[in-house]
């Protein structure tokens, strides 16, 4: 059996009042995609992921518009209440930009900055150099971000010549995911060279492949302690996406690495930004590593149920959860841990609604029509008759005011 391990120790970066690594709370981050020189669009965006539950907001800054777009963004955030903080996303000229907008380079929380897209020799080493200095200047953590679709041409060319020198030559998937770890490494250490702090540093390294991924976050982690950030890039979009990405996350965050996540998935027409958030918050309380809003448990249904009665229940209690979630939080600390089970027979329905804080069993098909509720283990109620569900409504809102009520 797998032992879940204890989050590796690590530094604690501060970014804009949210501390990353140590003990403090696996973060949760998202990343914008509007165009930042529309101020309107970008703006909203931000206010939609951070009622969503992000934590953090990455934004693109690619020319000096988006950088005077962003100014204007942060101050018309704060004159509205938020101070979620925003991380600006360089590549290729970052070191211009900053230095053509101060103000942008002093209101950002963060820089992200990516080594294999910063020039190449002796360019790129001053391009990351003018980065880390305005970083220092501006008392800003930046995160190093490798990928591998935009790995430092001139490592990987250095490594995959000694590679080549080799008796017995390592694949060329080994080098890449080798030159990503160096990648990160030797960044990191030139930037600590430069003056930065280690607790101005977060390091992540990405891949749109779950094993790659994996692999080379765990030989970041057997290396490092700085604060690692973790999420499989180029996911895709749906399904497939949410997958692979859970996939990929889940198994680093089980096994102690990951300080910071985010899910990146390729949206749809239909399909809200914040999708992201909702996915990287449920990975976190699947594995109870955060709680951040009371679990339904549901079952799939089957022959033996009546779909219909079913269904509508769980899609009103799952409603109604997300509804008065609000409020149970400010009155009632500790909610978020709170198990419901709403099942649909009495085939599993008793047993996982005793195991539940409070759940119900509804009769399937065949079954005399009454519909058992329980409460920590114990029979409580049984339900007939039309109003079924405004009557466990009214058990659970009593459960709720009297478990986890203040005295």
């Amino acid at each position: 059996m797998l032992k879940k391990q204890h989050r590796r120790k690590t530094v604690v970066v501060n970014v804009g009042g949210v501390y990353i690594g140590g003990r403090h709370p696996i973060v949760v981050q998202s990343m914008t995609n509007t165009s930042t020189a529309d101020i309107t669009a970008t703006f909203n965006q931000i206010i939609e992921l951070a009622i969503a539950g992000a934590e953090i907001v990455r934004v693109t800054i690619n020319d000096e518009r988006a950088a005077r777009g962003i100014v204007k963004i942060i101050k018309k955030l704060r004159d509205s209440g938020y101070d979620i903080p925003i991380v600006g996303d360089f590549h290729f000229n970052g070191h211009v930009v900053l230095k053509a907008v101060a103000e942008c380079a002093r209101l950002l929380a963060k820089y992200r900055i990516n080594p294999g897209n910063l020039g190449r020799g002796r360019r790129h080493d001053k391009n990351f150099a003018d980065i880390i200095k305005i970083a220092i200047a501006n008392q800003k953590p930046i995160r190093i971000g490798v990928n591998a679709g935009s790995l430092d041409r001139d490592l990987l060319t250095e490594l995959l010549a000694k590679n080549s020198t080799l008796k017995r030559p390592h694949s060329i998937a080994s080098v890449i995911r080798r030159a990503m770890v160096e990648s990160v490494l030797r960044s990191a250490e030139y930037a600590r060279k430069l003056g930065l702090g280690e607790d101005k540093i977060v390091i992540s390294a990405k891949a749109s492949n779950v094993e790659e991924l994996i692999e080379v976050n765990s030989m970041l982690a057997d290396r490092c302690n700085y604060p690692i950030h973790v999420g499989l890039t180029e996911a895709g979009s749906g399904v497939n996406g949410i997958v692979a990405s859970s996939a990929a996350a889940s198994i680093l965050l089980y096994h102690g690495i990951g300080d910071t996540i985010r899910v990146s998935l390729t949206p749809s027409d239909d399909a809200s930004r914040s999708l992201e958030v909702d996915v990287a918050r449920n990975i976190l309380q699947s594995l109870a590593l955060r709680y951040f809003s009371p679990r339904v448990v549901s079952c799939p249904g089957c022959g033996r149920t009546d779909n219909r009665h079913f269904q509508q229940l769980v899609e009103y209690i799952n409603s109604y959860v997300q509804k008065r979630l609000p409020f149970w939080k400010e009155h009632y600390p500790g909610v978020e841990r709170m198990v419901i089970a709403v099942m649909g027979c009495v085939v599993n329905g008793p047993g996982e609604s005793k195991h539940a804080d409070i759940g119900i069993s509804l009769p399937g098909k065949a079954e005399r029509c009454s519909a058992m509720v329980f409460s920590e283990g114990n029979k409580i109620s049984i339900l007939k008759g039309k109003n079924i569900k405004q009557e466990f409504i009214k058990i659970l809102e009593d459960y709720i005011s009297s478990k986890y009520g203040r005295n």
